[in-house]
C-alpha cells in the first residue's frame, strides 16, 4: 500500500536508495536527504509494507510568487502505477496563490507534464556535475 506524506524530518538516508537511475552522477543519499529537508515542500510516496520511499517530488520557493520543482522521481519497479502523477497532483495542489511554478525536464517528458496542467516555456540553465561528488568549482 502506498501512503503519501510531507514528513521529511523523520526520514533517514537509508530510505533513499535506488533513485536517480540513468543520471551521469547521482546525488549521495546524504545530499538527497538535505535537499528534501531544505525544500519549501516535499511529498514522499512510501510503500508501507516495505517501509521504504518509492517516490518523491520537491519544490523550492520564495514563498511569495515563484516556485521551482527540481525533482520528481519514482523507483523503476514502481513506475507506471500513477505514483508520479499523484505526487505532482499533491505538490501542485497548494500553488494557486503563486504567479509561477517552473519545472525543467527532457523534451520527451513534456506531454506528461502537460497532462498535469503545465505548459512548455523557454529556459536556460547552468550545470556543475562535479558538485555531486563534493568538488566545488573555484574552491
Amino acid at each position: 500500500m502506498i501512503e503519501y506524506t510531507e514528513d521529511v524530518m523523520t526520514l533517514d538516508e537509508g530510505a533513499l536508495t535506488g533513485f536517480f537511475v540513468g543520471w551521469p552522477s547521482a546525488p549521495s543519499p546524504a545530499q538527497h536527504l538535505a535537499v528534501l529537508r531544505g525544500s519549501h515542500r516535499a511529498v514522499l510516496a512510501v510503500d508501507t509494507g516495505a517501509a521504504r520511499v518509492v517516490g518523491f517530488v520537491n519544490m523550492i520557493s520564495d514563498g511569495v510568487l515563484t516556485a521551482f520543482i527540481p525533482w520528481l522521481e519514482v523507483l523503476p519497479d514502481w513506475q507506471g502505477r500513477g505514483i508520479g502523477t499523484e505526487l505532482m497532483r499533491r505538490i501542485l495542489a497548494h500553488c494557486d496563490d503563486l504567479y509561477s511554478v517552473d519545472l525543467s525536464c527532457d523534451r520527451r517528458l513534456l506531454p506528461y507534464y502537460a497532462r498535469l496542467g503545465m505548459r512548455e516555456v523557454s529556459a536556460a540553465a547552468v550545470r556543475h556535475p562535479a558538485v555531486l561528488h563534493g568538488d566545488v568549482p573555484g574552491a
